[in-house]
Order: structure tokens, then C-alpha cells, then sequence
């Protein structure tokens, strides 16, 4: 399961993690993000060994959507040893994802 990310333990899960993540700036209330949901855990499910999940409501932490400067949800940021190394937004198929974190994070 995607870990949950918090203001709390942003900067050890995210900014002080070495390796390659995926991170779901999500809403409750969009659509789109409901929709994503499914595609991001199955590929969570078929990609976790080399990648970490990591998923954050932007309702609950306003301070980090700022400081990725995130304008609408869904947005993946893709992050390769604290670092952004891209970023997509809105509604993917799955292959379409998957290829998305090929090409930002191997």
C-alpha cells in the first residue's frame, strides 16, 4: 500500500529518502483522482520493488502542494533522491503512467 504522506513525515519519507518515488497529490473530492486510484495501486503492485508509492491529500497538506507549486489534481511528482525529476498532471491510462515513470526515474 501507497504510504501516506503527511506534513509530519514529508522530509524523512520524501526529501531525505534515497531511491525513486512516485508521489500522488490526490483530492477527496476530484474525480479524476478517484479514478486514478485503481491504476496507481496495480502499479504500485507491479512496480513496488523498485519504486516507493507514496500518496498526499492536498486538503490536508496545503504547505507541501505549495512548495511543489501543484495548481490541479491529480499531479505525480517523480522524485529520484529528494530530487524532482518530473511531474504529470491529470487523468493517465495505466500504460501510459508506467511509461511516465520509466522515462522521469531508469
Amino acid at each position: 500500500m501507497a504510504i501516506a504522506i503527511t506534513s509530519t513525515n514529508f522530509k524523512k519519507e520524501i526529501e531525505e529518502e534515497k531511491g525513486s518515488i512516485i508521489l500522488d497529490l490526490y483530492a477527496s473530492w476530484c474525480g479524476p483522482c478517484q479514478q486514478m486510484k485503481p491504476i496507481f495501486k496495480a502499479l504500485e503492485e507491479e512496480m513496488g520493488k523498485q519504486y516507493k508509492f507514496a500518496e498526499l491529500n492536498v486538503d490536508d497538506a496545503r504547505d507541501i502542494s505549495i512548495k511543489y507549486g501543484v495548481t490541479s489534481v491529480p499531479t505525480f511528482i517523480f522524485l529520484k533522491d529528494g530530487q524532482v525529476k518530473g511531474r504529470e498532471m491529470g487523468y493517465m491510462s495505466k500504460d501510459d503512467l508506467k511509461a511516465k515513470i520509466k522515462d522521469y526515474l531508469d
